[in-house]
């Protein structure tokens, strides 16, 4: 099963970093988040990925194109202009690399990507890391043979809070960070079947 990557946004929220590359070329310790991303959805036996790319596309592509290279020993003979890798450490991945546009909204990069999808699909963002099992996650799609799954997330409240007396204005209580029902945010591992790809592209 493919991992489809959409890596195209501007990356708004962050611009101190995404104003010289996008988002998922962000680092995490001293490795970039796509990345992390890739290893996870390896660990987990998906090796093919399909990187929707956008804003500074062009900075993924030379990242991957150059990827062995920055990863292995290498030996540089200028006057002969050749290079010799001594020892490779590139990981075991299939990387198709595609320009879905800057400002295309996440159905068109889906869109713009249908002749590389033959069979069911798993769907992230190029930011997101998470803990999920992708094989259990796999499962439960199957088991349940449905169109579409996606992961969803209820995050901890961002805000504490104080109860007061309306008569006296004093404070009564204080409440924790809490979590409401209807917060819930779809954090998108999704898997989509073939059949429901098929029919989105029509």
């Amino acid at each position: 099963m493919k991992l489809v990557i959409l890596a195209g946004g501007a990356g708004t929220r962050i611009t101190e970093e995404s104003l010289l590359k996008p988002k998922p070329l962000i680092e995490i310790g001293n490795m970039p988040i796509i990345w992390h991303i890739m290893k996870i959805y390896s660990h987990f036996g998906v090796n093919e990925f399909i990187i929707c790319c956008g804003y500074k596309g062009y900075l993924i592509k030379e990242y991957f194109a150059n990827y062995s290279l920055y990863s292995s020993d290498v030996t540089i003979d200028i006057s002969k202009n050749s290079v010799d890798v001594h020892r490779k450490r590139s990981e075991n991945w299939k990387i198709t690399l595609v320009d879905t546009g800057e400002d295309t909204l996440t159905g068109g990069r889906i869109l713009r990507i249908k002749n590389y999808i033959k069979d069911d699909f798993l769907l992230t963002y190029g930011d997101g890391i998470s803990n999920v099992n992708i094989t259990k996650l796999i499962k439960h799609h199957r088991l349940n043979n449905k169109l579409a799954t996606i992961t969803v997330v209820q995050p901890q409240g961002r805000f504490g809070i104080v109860g007061f007396n309306k008569k006296n204005n004093l404070v009564e209580n204080f409440l924790e960070k809490k979590v409401k029902w209807w917060h819930i945010f779809n954090f998108i591992i999704a898997i989509f079947r073939a059949r429901f790809s098929n029919s989105f592209f029509l």
